[in-house]
């Protein structure tokens, strides 16, 4: 059986010493792409824009030092124990995304208290950001051809020559188009239902699609931990908390009257 090859050269465009990744280009396309969906809301809604300049700063740190340190906690605590200068080589790769979503959530927490505005109220907008920053940032990991399937026989494997010759599930692109549509509906319902008036009700569906899909795309994803994983990988275990409290902030937003202030 034939499968399609992947073998993308990283490098995007090198001119006169300069050097840009594929990765980084997407990387950076993510954040743009969130920030412009967030201002879109911002707008609609006569927000104050200034302010947006200030949380992407914020969003930006929060994401990458949470991701770094969950990796480092989650995914190979002893080497990171025995050599703590290496947490800062976060160019040596390693950013976990359970982290990063719980950096991101944190930043927003912070950007709360300068703006006034309700924290619900602003993880629901920014939640359907998030989806869309996903979708650009797995485009990467696919890029990079990092990330990897299992081996598999499905005609739909994808052969990583980077890596080996084996045919692999692409679990980067399931995971870019399990966000593209879970961005899409996130859309649909701020627009057309009264959800978004139901603080936590977006961000509480957000975490339960997003954890759902993450909890069953682990289970093709090859280990990216440094020991032996017991019943589920680690990946699925640090999933079930954030589904607890999607289920929990759904629920509350399905069966509490929408909120009719702001502030």
């Amino acid at each position: 059986m034939d499968h399609f090859v992947w073998n993308l050269d990283p490098v995007l465009v090198s001119f006169m010493g300069l050097t840009v990744h594929w990765y980084g280009a997407l990387f950076a396309t993510a954040i743009a792409a969130g920030f412009q969906v967030m201002k879109k809301i911002y707008q609609a809604e006569g927000l104050d824009l200034e302010s947006l300049d200030n949380f992407l700063v914020y969003c930006v740190i929060g994401i990458i030092v949470g991701a770094r340190l969950a990796h480092c906690a989650f995914y190979d605590p002893s080497y990171y124990l025995a050599h703590p200068m290496k947490i800062f080589a976060i160019w040596e790769g390693g950013l976990a995304s359970h982290g990063g979503g719980l950096g991101a959530i944190l930043a927003l927490y912070y950007y709360k208290r300068k703006v006034g505005l309700p924290f619900l109220f602003l993880l629901d907008r920014l939640a359907i950001a998030t989806a869309i920053f996903g979708f650009f940032v797995r485009m990467a990991n696919f890029a990079n051809s990092e990330i990897l399937g299992e081996p598999t026989d499905k005609p739909w494997g994808i052969i990583f020559e980077r890596i080996d010759m084996l045919p692999r599930h692409p679990a980067q692109l399931y995971e870019a188009l399990a966000y593209l549509f879970i961005f899409i509906i996130l859309v649909l319902l701020y627009r057309h239902s009264q959800l978004k008036q139901k603080h936590g009700g977006l961000f509480g569906l957000f975490l339960v699609l997003v954890f759902s899909a993450r909890f069953a795309i682990e289970s093709v994803k090859v280990s990216q931990t440094a020991y032996q994983e017991t019943l589920m990988t680690a990946g699925q275990w640090l999933s079930v908390p954030f589904l607890v409290v999607g289920f929990f902030l759904l629920v509350r937003a399905l069966i509490k009257p929408a909120d009719t202030a702001v502030k």
